[in-house]
């Protein structure tokens, strides 16, 4: 069953491709921003483009996103500008460089704290949040890279699929308050994150997977793979038996 589009939205990751596709689309109705992410100029810029678009207010509060201690006084902050949070958008990443990863712990431990640990610090707040309120939707964007490592991404493949696991038991507790946790599962996106990429057919645009997220979030969907032709092709992959799956060059 659908619901109407959120009024009242935290961004956290605000200046991502997909993120500015997201709330360019909700601001025409009036809607309520408050914008997180670590460039403050660039925060503004959007900021001013969500004005401009007729976005009812846009709060901004620039901050690093890694550091976890910061974002509990952040979370509060927003809470209190938006009056409630009705939905929360988790859309921060960084896809990391997997030569450099599986050459040196640190380098990997770096890419699982943007994409994992600092996410499930924000998620967990959020979570209790939305808990206490009995309202909401957590949408978080993951990747399909999270349903099977590979040996072209698996340290970012790993922090995803460990999110994934995450919003899965965070589903199971607080669905029954009314709560809907959204897990985003893009392929591949043409973002600035994969600008160093050949771009091929299975590339989507930023609006293209925007659009999917607002739908989703209207149907109360628990996972969305986007495009919808991602489904399939990761069903797939994850049916390969392992003893073909580690032969194939992917």
């Amino acid at each position: 069953m659908s619901k109407p589009l959120p009024s009242r939205i935290l961004v956290l990751g605000a200046t991502s491709a997909i993120a500015m596709a997201v709330t360019s689309r909700l601001a025409p109705q009036g809607a309520h921003f408050f914008l997180v992410a670590r460039n403050p100029d660039r925060l503004d810029a959007v900021r001013r483009d969500l004005l401009t678009r007729g976005a009812a207010s846009v709060t901004t509060q620039a901050i690093d996103l890694d550091d976890t201690a910061a974002h509990p006084g952040m979370l509060e902050s927003a809470a209190q500008s938006l009056g409630t949070i009705e939905v929360a958008l988790i859309a921060h990443g960084v896809l990391g460089d997997q030569k450099q990863a599986q050459a040196s712990y640190s380098v990997a431990e770096a890419v699982l704290h943007t994409n994992f640990l600092s996410a499930v610090s924000l998620i967990t707040w959020l979570a209790n949040y939305f808990e206490s309120t009995r309202q909401g939707t957590l949408a978080v964007i993951s990747s399909v890279a999270g349903d099977r490592g590979r040996k072209s991404n698996y340290v970012y493949g790993a922090s995803k699929g460990a999110l994934n696991i995450f919003l899965d038991g965070v589903r199971n507790r607080i669905d029954r308050a009314g709560v809907q946790v959204l897990t985003i599962r893009p392929g591949f996106v043409s973002t600035p994150m994969t600008a160093h990429l050949p771009q091929g057919p299975l590339f989507a645009s930023p609006g293209k997977v925007a659009q999917g997220i607002l739908k989703a979030i209207s149907r109360r969907k628990d996972v969305v793979y986007l495009p919808g032709f991602w489904a399939p092709i990761m069903f797939v992959i994850r049916s390969i038996p392992q003893s073909i799956f580690k032969r194939l060059d992917l």
